[in-house]
C-alpha cells in the first residue's frame, strides 16, 4: 500500500496523464520493454499481427503472446483516449480489432491441432446451405464454421475491459477424414465441441499473464445447457420453435467476427443470414416485444438493485442505473426490431448509426437522436475510464476522490462536481425518453390472470360489457366465446379487454363516435391471431384514438386499413400532420431500402414487389389520415396521389430496366405518358393509371427488349403479393387501342396523334391529348412531347364538326350509365362533371391555337378561369363553372370515401347543376 501511495503522488490530482491507472502502471512496470513493439497510432488488425508477431519472436507462446497483446492494447488505448481525446470510435473499434486478431490466431492454432489428429471435419451430404464461394468450389473443403460475435463484439463496440459473447455455429453433420491411417474419426459435433473447448483455453483462461478475453457462451441456443457448437440446421430450428423475443435483441447485433476466411474472404459467413434476418426482423410491425422488452429491463434492474443492496455507491452504475448505457440499447433496439422487418434501412449493429437511421425514418425527432448520442458517448467514455482504473470488469463510479477527479479531469471538466452534474443531465435524458418509450403500459400483464385481482381475462371482458353503447357491446359481446380470441394468449386477451375499455371510455367522454368504436370491432376481429396489432394499440394510446377517427370519417378507410393493417403504425409518426408527401424524399427512402436488402442478399423480385406496395400504402395512407383531418382540400389530395404514383413509376421502371436480362443499355429511351386523371393531376384512392409507353431507341433490338420491360413494368404494378398491388393499368389509349403495339416508338407515336401517314388518331383521342402529361422518362424527350401535344391541340380544326362530334361522345356516355329516375349523378347526368371535362376539350381544341393560355395541361378550374379571361365565355360562366365543378368534386370525393351512392336528390345540388348547364349552352349549345 505503501508503494501504491508513493507511486500515486507523483501524478497530480486532476491531471489527466494515463498513469493515474493501477492498470497502466502495472503494464509499465512489467512489460516495458515490450511496449515498443505495438507500433504507434490507434491500434489496427494490422498492427496488432505484427505486434503478436514480435512478441512470438522474443520468445513468448502463443497464449501467453495474446495475453501481452491484450495488456500493450489498452495501455495505448489509454493514453489514446485520456491524454490525446480519442473519439470513442477509436476505442472501440481497437479493442473489437484486438478481439478478432486473438480469436483468430487461436482458432488458427486450435484447428491445426485437431486436424493432425481427427483429420478436417467434412461438409455435410447435402451439400452447402448457400451458394459456394469460388475459392471452396474446386476440391475437398473442409466444413464451413463460424464464431458469431455478440452484443458489443457484433457491433464493434467493445469496451475496454469487456468479456466477448460468442456462439459457434458450423455448416452442418458429417465426420471428420481421421488421420493419414483413416483412423481416429470422429463426427463433426464432437470435432467443434473439442474446438471451442481449445480456443477457450488459448483465449480465456487464468494465467501468470491474465486473460486474453473473458468468454462468454451463454447466449448460444438453451443457453449453458446447450452444446458449445450448434449446426446450422439445429440453430435454424431453435429459431423456428424455441426462441425467445429477448434472444432477437441478442441476434440483432451479431456478425461473423472469425476465423477471418470466413469473417472476410471467402464469404461463407453469410450462409447465416437467410437463418438469422427472419428471426430477428419478422415481416410486419411487430409491437409485442414491448413486453418482453421491459420485462428484460426489469430483470436487468432487480439483478442490480439486488447487487447494490447495502452498498450505496453501486447505484451510480452507468450501464445499468435508470438513465444509463443499457437503456439506450434497449431504445434503439427496440425501434429497430419493430420496423426492421419492413425497413431494412434500420438493420445496422452501431449504436450510434442506428441512432441517426431511427431518427431519419422519422421514429425519433432529430434533436432526441442528437441527445441519446451525446449521452452514449459520454457514458461510454465514462465507463472506459472506470475500467482503466484497475482493469476491471465495472460500471460503478469509483468512490476516491482522486480518482472521480482523475475521471473529471481526463472528460475535461475542472472539477468532480462539475463532471457529476454533466453526467446527471445526460441520464435524466436517457431516462425520460426511455420511460416515454418503455414506460409499463396501462394493462400490461405481468401474472397470473393479469388483472391483479385473479379473473380472467374473458371474465374482465364480460364485466366491462355493461358499461359500453349498445352497438358497441352487441358488436363485442360474441368475443367472449369467439374461436380466435379463446386461442389468444392471456396476455393478449388482457390487451383485447382493455382496449375496448379504453374505446368505451372515449366515446363516454366525446373523443370517439360509437360508429368508429364498431368499425374498430370489425377491423379487429380478422385480425384478432396477429397479436401485434393489439400490442401496437396498447402500446400505443395515441395510434388507438387516430385510428378510431379514420374509421369513424368513413367506410373506405376501413376496408383500405383491412386489406393493409400495416400501415397504422404510419399513425404514430410526430411529422404525419406537419407535412405533405414529398417525391423526392420517397424515392430516396426507397433506393436506401433496396440497398439495405441487396447488402443482405434479399433483394429478390419478390422482396422488392412488396417493398414497393408497402412504401405505396403506407403514402395513400398518410394522405387519407390528413384529408380525414381536413388538412387537405380535394385539389391537395389528387396532386399528392397524383405526384405519388409518378414517383412509384419512376423507381419500379429503374428497378424493372435494371433486372431485365435483355437490356442492351445502362438507361432506358422510353417515356411513360399519362392521361387521364393522371394525366390532369386528379388522381383519387384507387384510381387506375391511364397510361401509354413510347421509346426512342435505333438498335435493332430495340422493339423486343422494350416491349420485354413493358411487359416486365405492367407485371411489377399489377400482380398480387401478400402485400397487395400498386395499380389497375390501362393502355386502352396507345395508338390503334387494345388492338396496336405495347410499346411504340416516339416517332410513330408523333405521327399517328399529329395525323401523318394512313394511321391516325380520333377526334376523342385528341380530347385525351388535352389532359395528356409526360410523367417519367428520358429528359429530352419531355420537351419532344410537350411539342407533340401542343401541336396536336392547336392544330386547325372545324369549329362545327368538333362540337358535333364531342356531343356524340358525351351522348354515348350518357347511353353507357343510366341514371335513376329523379336522382342527380354528380358525374354522369347532364350539369355534371363529365360535362365540365367536355366543354374545357372543347374549348382548348377548338381556341388554343389563339389563345396559348388554353395550351398549360392546368386543370379543369383553371383553364375556365383563363377561357373567361380570354373573352370565349361570358363573365362569371367560367368562374361560376370552376366552382361549381370543385363542389361536384368534393361531393364525389365523400361519397366515395364513405362508399355511398354518387346519384342523390338534384335539390342539394341544384345551384352548381345550372352552372355547369350555362357553360355547357354556351360552349356546346
Amino acid at each position: 500500500m505503501e508503494s501504491h501511495e508513493i507511486m500515486m503522488s507523483s501524478v497530480p490530482v486532476g491531471s489527466a496523464r494515463a498513469d493515474h491507472s493501477r492498470f497502466v502502471q502495472r503494464v509499465r512496470r512489467r512489460y516495458g520493454d515490450e511496449l515498443a513493439l505495438l507500433p504507434p497510432g490507434p491500434p489496427t488488425h494490422q498492427t496488432l499481427a505484427d505486434a503478436l508477431q514480435a512478441l512470438r519472436a522474443r520468445g513468448y507462446a502463443l497464449d501467453a503472446a495474446l495475453r501481452v497483446l491484450r495488456h500493450l492494447t489498452l495501455e495505448r488505448l489509454a493514453v489514446l483516449d485520456c491524454e490525446a481525446g480519442a473519439p470513442l470510435e477509436v476505442v472501440t473499434r481497437g479493442v473489437t480489432a484486438l478481439a478478432e486478431r486473438v480469436l483468430d490466431e487461436a482458432a488458427r492454432v486450435a484447428c491445426a491441432e485437431l486436424d493432425a489428429i481427427h483429420g478436417m471435419p467434412q461438409p455435410p451430404e447435402d451439400g452447402p446451405p448457400g451458394p459456394l464461394p469460388p475459392a471452396l468450389a474446386e476440391g475437398p473443403r473442409r466444413c464451413g464454421w463460424w464464431i458469431v460475435g455478440m452484443g458489443k463484439f457484433g457491433a464493434r463496440e467493445l469496451n475496454v475491459s469487456s468479456d466477448i459473447d460468442l456462439i459457434y455455429v458450423y455448416e452442418g453433420d458429417g465426420e471428420t477424414c481421421g488421420d493419414p491411417q483413416g483412423r481416429q474419426r470422429i463426427s463433426n459435433h464432437e470435432y467443434f465441441g473439442k474446438l471451442v473447448k481449445r480456443i477457450h483455453a488459448l483465449v480465456a483462461d487464468v494465467t501468470e499473464h491474465g486473460q486474453a478475453f473473458r468468454i462468454d457462451l451463454a447466449l448460444r441456443p438453451h443457453g449453458n445447457s446447450g452444446p458449445p457448437a450448434v449446426s446450422l440446421g439445429a440453430l435454424e430450428d431453435y429459431f423456428l420453435l424455441q426462441g425467445r423475443e429477448w434472444e432477437r435483441f441478442a441476434w440483432l447485433k451479431s456478425r461473423v467476427v472469425a476465423p477471418a476466411d470466413s469473417a472476410r474472404r471467402d464469404g461463407t459467413g453469410q450462409w447465416l443470414r437467410p437463418v438469422v434476418l427472419p428471426f430477428v426482423f419478422r415481416r410486419y410491425l411487430d409491437y409485442g416485444v414491448f413486453e418482453a422488452l421491459r420485462r428484460l429491463h426489469r430483470q436487468i434492474r432487480e439483478h442490480a438493485a439486488r447487487r447494490a443492496a447495502g452498498h450505496p455507491e453501486r447505484a451510480h452504475d452507468v450501464k445499468l442505473s435508470r438513465g444509463g448505457i443499457r437503456e439506450i440499447e434497449f431504445i434503439v433496439q427496440l425501434l429497430q426490431v419493430v420496423r426492421g422487418g419492413q425497413f431494412p434501412e434500420l438493420r445496422t449493429r452501431a449504436t450510434l448509426q442506428a441512432l441517426q437511421r431511427v431518427a431519419q425514418a422519422g421514429l425519433m425527432p432529430a434533436d432526441k437522436a442528437r441527445q441519446l448520442a451525446d449521452a452514449y458517448v459520454f457514458l461510454r467514455r465514462v465507463e472506459h475510464r472506470i475500467q482503466y482504473l484497475d482493469d476491471q470488469q465495472t460500471h460503478v463510479l469509483p468512490t476516491r476522490d482522486d480518482d472521480l477527479a482523475w475521471i473529471a479531469a481526463t472528460m475535461g471538466y475542472d472539477s468532480a462536481a462539475a463532471f457529476l452534474s454533466a453526467l446527471d443531465a445526460h441520464r435524466e435524458v436517457v431516462a425520460e425518453e426511455f420511460d416515454t418509450l418503455l414506460g409499463d403500459a396501462n394493462g400490461s400483464c405481468q401474472g397470473k390472470g393479469c388483472n391483479g385481482h385473479g379473473r380472467s381475462a374473458i371474465e374482465d371482458l364480460q364485466a366491462v360489457l355493461p358499461q359500453l353503447p349498445a352497438s358497441f357491446a352487441a358488436r363485442v359481446a360474441p368475443w367472449c366465446d369467439h374461436p380466435r380470441v379463446l386461442a389468444l394468449r392471456e396476455d393478449a386477451r388482457v390487451r383485447l379487454t382493455r382496449l375496448v375499455e379504453r374505446t368505451g371510455a372515449w366515446i363516454d367522454a366525446g373523443r370517439v363516435s360509437e360508429t368508429a368504436a364498431v368499425r374498430l370491432a370489425d377491423w379487429l376481429e380478422p385480425l384478432l391471431r396477429r397479436e401485434s396489432y393489439l400490442a401496437l394499440l396498447q402500446e400505443r394510446p395515441a395510434v388507438h384514438e387516430r385510428l378510431l377517427r379514420v374509421l369513424g370519417a368513413a367506410r373506405w378507410p376501413a376496408r383500405y386499413l383491412l386489406r393493409h393493417p400495416g400501415v397504422i403504425d404510419e399513425l404514430a409518426s410526430r411529422e404525419l400532420f406537419e407535412s405533405r408527401f414529398d417525391a423526392v424524399a420517397f424515392q430516396a427512402e426507397l433506393e436506401a431500402r433496396r440497398w439495405s436488402l441487396h447488402k443482405t442478399g434479399e433483394d429478390d423480385d419478390e422482396a422488392l414487389l412488396d417493398l414497393l406496395r408497402r412504401a405505396h400504402h403506407a403514402e395513400v395512407f398518410r394522405t387519407l389520415a390528413r384529408d380525414i383531418e381536413g388538412l387537405l382540400t380535394v385539389e391537395q389530395v389528387a396532386d399528392d396521389l397524383s405526384a405519388l404514383a409518378d414517383a412509384v413509376l419512376d423507381v419500379t421502371g429503374r428497378w424493372c430496366w435494371q433486372r431485365l436480362k435483355q437490356r442492351h443499355r445502362d438507361t432506358p429511351r422510353h417515356a411513360i405518358i399519362g392521361y387521364g386523371k393522371l394525366g390532369g393531376k386528379e388522381l383519387g384512392y384507387g384510381s387506375d393509371l391511364d397510361i401509354v409507353f413510347v421509346y426512342d431507341d435505333e438498335d435493332e433490338r430495340a422493339p423486343e427488349v422494350y416491349t420485354a420491360f413493358v411487359r416486365k413494368l405492367i407485371n411489377w404494378l399489377t400482380v398480387k403479393t401478400g402485400e397487395g398491388d400498386l395499380f389497375e393499368i390501362d393502355t386502352a389509349l396507345r395508338p390503334n387501342g387494345n388492338s396496336g403495339l405495347l410499346v411504340t416508338s416516339f416517332e410513330a407515336y408523333a405521327n399517328y396523334q399529329q395525323n401523318r401517314g394512313s394511321n391516325t388518331a380520333w377526334t376523342w383521342e385528341h380530347q385525351a391529348m388535352t389532359r395528356a402529361r409526360f410523367v417519367v422518362g428520358a429528359d429530352d424527350l419531355r420537351a419532344r412531347f410537350d411539342a407533340v401535344r401542343e401541336a396536336v391541340i392547336t392544330a386547325p380544326r372545324d369549329a362545327q364538326a368538333l362540337a358535333a362530334e364531342i356531343r356524340a361522345m358525351r351522348q354515348r356516355l350518357y347511353d353507357a350509365h343510366p341514371v335513376r329516375p329523379g336522382r342527380f349523378d354528380l358525374k354522369h347526368s347532364p350539369g355534371g362533371m363529365i360535362d365540365v371535362e367536355f366543354a374545357v376539350q372543347y374549348l382548348v381544341l377548338a381556341h388554343s391555337a389563339a389563345h396559348p393560355p388554353l395550351r398549360d395541361n392546368a386543370g379543369n378550374i383553371a383553364l375556365l378561369q383563363r377561357a373567361e379571361d380570354a373573352g370565349l365565355l361570358p363573365p362569371g360562366v367560367g368562374r361560376g363553372a370552376a366552382d361549381a365543378y370543385r363542389v361536384l368534386r368534393q361531393r364525389q370525393h365523400r361519397a366515395r370515401l364513405d362508399e355511398a351512392s354518387t346519384q342523390l336528390d338534384p335539390a342539394e345540388v341544384a345551384s352548381e347543376r345550372e352552372a355547369v348547364m350555362a357553360l355547357w349552352r354556351h360552349v356546346l349549345g
